[in-house]
């Protein structure tokens, strides 16, 4: 739905202010005195958007130039010579006095159908953004895996606003699951009022429309059903609706690795961190909320202790040598408290 159609629908059936309307949805007075001319004259084609093309082009070359770049493309073909755009940009300059960019000379060569295309890559021309144009026009969820630092697996649930890429609730759970999808759901209504629709992917927890086997409709199926909310679902085994919701975790996610290869921290020195909803980070995902005291800065690297210059330890003989003290070093107490645990203890000296 259109921000157009809003606008024209609030002050023509809903009978608001003009002021009021501009004021709500963040627009000019003008432009809604536009639409709503525009909506008296050509009907609902005024809900659609218009072509932001201007009318006039003062830099266009002309027609004549138009044509004389395609009749050079076709000459210099013909005779088995370079025909690119750089060429014909040459042939203009040269010998015609009329200055043409190459990339202008290309344009109207794909224009007039003179090119074959044959791209590297996909051009980004054919990329289709899936983004609702409106706040509540469209939720996306999905969960993912969050290992612990004990191990335990742990499935974060994301409800995401596709307009805004706003996490509206991020519940962490040992098992998601229907019941667990649909009370995220209603919480979220509560908060953020009803979606015009909805779109996942096709996990049990989401749909059963696809699962192949009989049976009824799940939890979060009948409650849009119920409500009247449109409801989207990814096709197996293509999972592109995942990704905005499943990014917003993605911080916590990378995150885990390091958590997993580090040892644990002790009680008194780990942080307490719980997960918020309202907390993005710039780039607009979400990202954890620190809530208790910051961890210590690392312990900066200290001298190295002195080599000991002893005689030497003789290596016969099965009564040990007593070790000869070394100079008393700032890391002696950081070494001693980060050693692997799977290092045995370090033996003392013969008494």
């Amino acid at each position: 739905m259109s921000k157009a159609r809003l606008v024209i629908t609030a002050v023509t059936i809903e009978k608001r202010p003009v002021s009021e309307v501009a004021r709500s949805y963040g627009v000019a007075r003008s432009w809604v005195y536009t639409l709503l001319a525009r909506y008296q004259a050509e009907g609902d084609a005024a809900f659609e958007p218009r072509s932001r093309r201007p009318k006039t082009s003062p830099n266009t070359i002309s027609s004549d130039t138009a044509g004389l770049i395609v009749r050079l493309r076709k000459e210099l073909a013909g005779q088995g010579l370079d025909a690119g755009p750089h060429t014909i940009a040459w042939h203009l300059e040269h010998h015609h006095k009329t200055t043409v960019s190459p990339a202008t000379v290309s344009r109207y060569l794909t224009r007039a159908g003179l090119v074959t295309p044959d791209p590297a890559k996909r051009p980004r021309s054919s990329y289709l953004r899936f983004a609702a144009e409106l706040p509540n026009e469209c939720w996306q969820s999905d969960f993912t895996h969050y290992p612990l630092v004990d191990g335990t697996d742990t499935e974060v649930l994301t409800w995401l606003d596709d307009h805004s890429r706003y996490a509206l609730p991020v519940t962490a759970h040992r098992r998601v699951t229907g019941p667990i999808v649909l009370a995220a759901f209603r919480a979220a209504v509560t908060c953020h009022g009803t979606p015009a629709s909805t779109l996942t992917d096709n996990g049990m927890v989401f749909t059963t429309r696809l699962a192949g086997g009989r049976g009824g409709r799940n939890h979060l199926e009948a409650e849009l059903r119920r409500v009247g909310i449109k409801q989207k679902n990814g096709k197996p085994n293509h999972p592109r609706p995942r990704g905005k919701s499943s990014g917003s975790s993605k911080p916590s996610r990378t995150g885990s690795a390091t958590s997993r290869a580090s040892p644990p921290p002790s009680a008194s020195s780990r942080p307490s961190w719980t997960p918020s909803p309202a907390s993005t980070t710039p780039g607009g995902r979400t990202a954890p909320c620190r809530t208790g005291p910051p961890p210590p800065p690392p312990t900066p690297p200290g001298p190295k202790p002195a080599p000991a210059t002893g005689p030497p330890t003789p290596t016969t003989g099965s009564a040990p040598t007593a070790s000869t003290p070394t100079a008393s070093s700032p890391c002696a107490s950081t070494a001693a408290s980060t050693t692997s645990a799977s290092a045995g203890p370090t033996p003392g000296p013969a008494s």
